[in-house]
């Protein structure tokens, strides 16, 4: 990931809009209706195929932008930086990380770790190119087997619940792993 940590973070976006409130957690955990909240975005071109992607939200807390550029395979495109489609394919699969946490928080699940690969198929559809496919890979390790449904079932209703995947027209897969690993005590 390519960082960009300028001294005046907001001379490198032009179109700033008013900071919106960001959500609050507690908030949701706490109601059964969600009001509406809005996330923004700005990109800034910078040269070439390349900008600066920024968040006038995450910027006041921690002064971060992300460079994006054209991805590889398509002209002019540039190794190494975020692309426009790794970005759709990380936000299916970091929505599937959190709303995994919470269901997990929710049903006390204990987990050692939860990781998951994602890979997003860029296909030509009806004569237009779209992310066709996402594939979910979530490897969650927990110490004791009898839990291993519940982990389960509970990344089946976090991939229900992922209000990204609830945006989108891709097909999402998902291939599941759960690991135990006893925890191990040592006697005196």
């Amino acid at each position: 990931m390519s960082l960009i940590m300028p001294k005046d973070i907001y001379s490198h976006v032009l179109c700033l809009v008013e900071t919106m409130p960001v959500w609050d957690q507690k908030h949701f955990s706490e109601s059964k209706t969600m009001e509406s909240h809005f996330y923004n975005v700005d990109v800034k071109w910078e040269n070439s195929r390349k900008g600066i992607l920024c968040s006038p939200e995450l910027n006041k807390k921690n002064g971060v932008c992300i460079e994006v550029a054209t991805p590889p395979e398509f002209p002019k495109g540039i190794e190494g930086i975020w692309s426009p489609e790794h970005l759709f394919v990380a936000a299916v699969s970091s929505c599937l990380m959190t709303t995994f946490l919470a269901i997990a928080e929710n049903s006390t699940l204990e987990f050692t770790s939860f990781c998951c690969q994602a890979k997003g198929k860029l296909a030509m559809v009806e004569g237009k190119f779209m992310m066709s496919e996402i594939l979910l890979k979530p490897t969650v390790v927990i110490h004791n087997e009898i839990y291993t449904n519940k982990t389960m079932r509970i990344l089946k209703k976090a991939e229900d619940a992922c209000l990204i995947t609830h945006s989108i027209k891709s097909k999402i897969t998902m291939e599941i792993n759960v690991e135990v690993h006893p925890m191990l005590i040592e006697s005196e």
